[in-house]
C-alpha cells in the first residue's frame, strides 16, 4: 500500500506526522511526503519543516491520500495544483483521508457533496460550506473517505484506517509498538467536557476565535 501526504505550507506537524508515524510502523505500506516541488515545506509555527520527497505528478495514484490540516487550509483551498491532485488522486485510490481542517481541502476538490465527515470542533459548523455533512465524532467514515477530527484524532484515524487496510491485529500491534495508550493529564481535550472558560483561549490559538 502506498500512502501520499501532501504537504503544503503552514500545515500542522502533528497532524501529517501522527498518521505517517503509525501507517510508516505497518508492514509492507509506503509513506512519501508529496508537494508541487520537491524539498522542505514549513509547518504552522515555522519552526519545523518535512521534506517532499515527491512531486504531485511522481505519485498520481496512490492508494491512500491523507490530507493534514492547518492555519495553511485557508490558502490551500485556493491552489489550483494542490486541489487538482487531491481529486485525481482520489478517483484511483483505495482510501481518501483528511486531519482537523484538512477536510475541508477535501470539500474544496468537490469530495465531500452529501458526505458525514468531521473535522476540529472549533471549525466543525462551517464544514457544510464545502457540502459536507458536519458530525462530531472522533473519526467518521463514509464509503472510502476517512475523515478525523482535531489533531491529535489523527493517530485514532490512522490506526482506524490500518485496521481497514489490514486486519485489527495489525492496527493493534502498531499501536502496541508506539505505545499509544492515552491517558492525559487534565480532562479538558474537548469541549464537552473542558471548562468553559477554556473554549475561547483555545479558539483563539486555532484562529477560530
Amino acid at each position: 500500500m502506498h500512502v501520499a501526504i501532501p504537504l503544503y505550507p503552514r500545515f500542522t506537524a502533528l497532524d501529517a506526522v501522527g498518521p505517517y508515524t503509525v501507517l510508516a510502523f505497518a508492514p509492507d505500506v509506503t509513506v512519501t511526503f508529496v508537494a508541487a516541488a520537491t524539498g522542505a515545506v514549513v509547518d504552522d509555527v515555522g519552526s519545523l519543516a518535512l521534506t517532499a520527497t515527491a512531486t504531485y505528478a511522481d505519485v498520481p495514484q496512490p492508494d491512500v491520500v491523507l490530507v493534514p490540516g492547518g492555519p495553511g487550509t485557508l490558502s490551500a483551498m485556493a491552489d489550483a495544483a494542490l486541489l487538482d491532485w487531491i481529486r485525481q488522486a482520489h478517483e484511483h485510490s483505495t482510501w481518501t483521508t483528511s486531519v482537523c481542517s484538512g477536510s475541508f481541502l477535501l470539500g474544496a476538490a468537490g469530495l465531500l457533496q452529501g458526505r458525514r465527515a468531521t473535522t476540529h470542533w472549533g471549525w466543525l459548523s462551517r464544514l457544510a460550506t464545502v457540502g459536507a455533512e458536519p458530525v462530531s465524532e472522533r473519526v467518521v467514515t463514509d464509503g472510502k473517505i476517512v475523515t478525523a477530527a482535531g489533531v491529535a484524532s489523527g493517530i485514532d484515524m490512522a490506526l482506524t484506517l490500518l485496521a481497514l487496510m489490514r486486519d485489527r491485529v495489525t492496527a493493534q500491534a502498531v499501536q502496541l509498538a508506539i505505545e499509544y495508550a492515552p491517558d492525559p493529564p487534565f480532562n479538558a481535550g474537548h469541549p464537552d467536557v473542558a471548562p468553559a472558560e477554556l473554549r475561547e483561549p483555545a479558539l483563539r490559538l486555532i484562529g477560530a476565535a
